[in-house]
């Protein structure tokens, strides 16, 4: 079990986070006909708008309750009911996801209550579903907020109903991109059973043109089907933090199974193992060869993965899986950071570094690293420290189909070991006495001249 560190800083330099409100909008978008609001100042929305857009490269229907100094002070619940009205005429919504922002939260506003309130006397919202997340943006982040948005969607529109044999509901975590969602749904209809996923930014958030802009999410999960949650005959969920969701369906009687991670050969075998339990089938012969596939893979990876020094920041159910996959096939996890304690624990590592890319960039220069894994935000540091740098997680927005990259399955898994092989290989090295534990011969070896080019 790795120890956590907690660095005794009251400055972050460049932090490896996101915001909570931004990882609830990420979660309502996976709705069909949805569109999130930002309880708080315009500027919370705006820094969230931009992450978003410069990540998808899509339009983002994000909204916001504008407070300002008034509201700020006597209560914001009457900007609230404005904006729901507003929204409704411009862009008529089937569903409204509210997340609080720093400014609500710490004035202590009772958001839930004014809200409950509100759709009381507002008989005229009844057609639009409208749900409240607290996501405070000094508590948690972006796996955070998309977790408790995904457990305020089930409070408020799950209910007990009747079984309906081969369905099972798929709660992905915020760490899956478009692709991987998609890898794990069609692994799931591979068995004959038919997935609920919440939610599904498969099919709101992959990157495709519509006919028109309507303002609001392009698909994602039916509110319908959202409905019938509780009569699934299990829950899947994917990470350490969709543990309390797949509890909460767990109370309407359908039995939970979390999946720490859904990278590497171990973790894949296992969720395949219950999905033949459930369905009662066998392994298609295709499943069965896309594992070989990835058998095959790891051998010829673990030739320039093994003994590979890591620095990887990411969020703690990200740096699970990805971590957890390069230590299987013999990396060395040197550095890591991440966000929160969640899932961190359980990372293939002795030190577990709760902190920002700063404090990142300084242990991986010290542990001599040769590679870095985190997102967009790394790019400096991997050009200071000469390493090569695949890019996971959120923001990315220097390359582009962020949203195509799959790294879940025995499929996924076998891209994300070919990614790393091929990011060392292609990374240029000139080689050193002391690389191979020699000692330096002379000193003129340091600045000896590049080899010729070929070109």
């Amino acid at each position: 079990m790795a120890r956590l560190i907690h660095p005794d800083r009251a400055l972050s330099t460049n932090p490896l986070k996101v915001s909570a409100p931004l990882g609830a909008a990420m979660a309502y978008l996976g709705i069909e006909g949805a569109i999130p609001l930002f309880h708080g100042a315009q500027g919370c929305t705006a820094f969230a708008m931009v992450h978003m857009v410069r990540h998808f490269k899509e339009a983002i229907p994000l909204q916001t309750t504008a407070m300002n100094e008034v509201s700020a002070i006597l209560g914001g619940g009457e900007q609230i009911e404005e904006a729901i009205e507003n929204i409704r005429k411009r862009a008529n919504p089937k569903f409204i996801g509210i997340a609080s922002t720093a400014l609500v939260e710490t004035r202590g506003e009772d958001v839930a209550g004014e809200l409950r309130e509100m759709l009381r006397r507002r008989t005229d919202f009844a057609d639009t579903a409208v749900v409240y997340a607290a996501t405070p943006d000094f508590a948690g982040g972006l796996e955070d907020g998309w977790a408790r948005a995904v457990e305020a969607i089930i409070d408020a529109l799950a209910v007990p109903c009747t079984r309906r044999p081969g369905q099972v509901n798929l709660l992905p975590g915020s760490h899956m991109t478009s692709a991987d969602v998609e890898e794990v749904a069609g692994l799931i209809r591979a068995f004959g059973l038919n997935p609920v996923i919440l939610p599904d930014i498969s099919l709101s958030l992959d990157g495709h043109l519509a006919e028109d802009w309507r303002g609001h999410s392009l698909g994602g999960t039916k509110l319908v089907d959202i409905a019938t949650m509780g009569g699934s005959i299990a829950t899947l969920a994917i990470g350490e933090a969709m543990r309390p969701a797949a509890e909460k369906l767990a109370a309407l009687g359908v039995a939970a199974h979390v999946f720490p991670s859904l990278t590497g050969l171990k973790a894949v075998d296992a969720f395949v193992t219950t999905l033949m339990k459930l369905s009662g089938a066998d392994v298609p012969a295709t499943v069965r060869r896309d594992r070989a596939r990835l058998s095959d893979a790891m051998l010829d990876a673990h030739f320039h993965i093994g003994g590979l020094k890591v620095a990887m920041g990411a969020e703690p159910d990200l740096g699970l899986a990805l971590g957890s996959t390069l230590a299987a096939v013999g990396a060395e996890l040197t550095v890591v950071t991440t966000t929160g304690s969640r899932a961190a624990e359980r990372m293939p590592t002795d030190e577990v570094i709760v902190g920002d890319l700063g404090d990142l960039e300084r242990a991986a220069e010290a542990g001599g690293c040769k590679l870095l894994l985190t997102h967009a935000h790394g790019r400096m540091m991997a050009e200071r420290l000469h390493m090569p740098h695949v890019r996971a997680g959120f923001p990315i927005f220097d390359r582009l189909g962020a949203q195509d990259v799959c790294r879940t399955g025995y499929r996924g898994t076998r891209a994300f070991l070919y990614e790393i092989a091929n990011a060392v290989l292609s990374h240029p090295h000139r080689p050193r006495p002391e690389d191979f534990g020699a000692a330096r011969i002379s000193p003129e070896f340091d600045h000896a001249p590049p080899p010729p080019s070929h070109h």
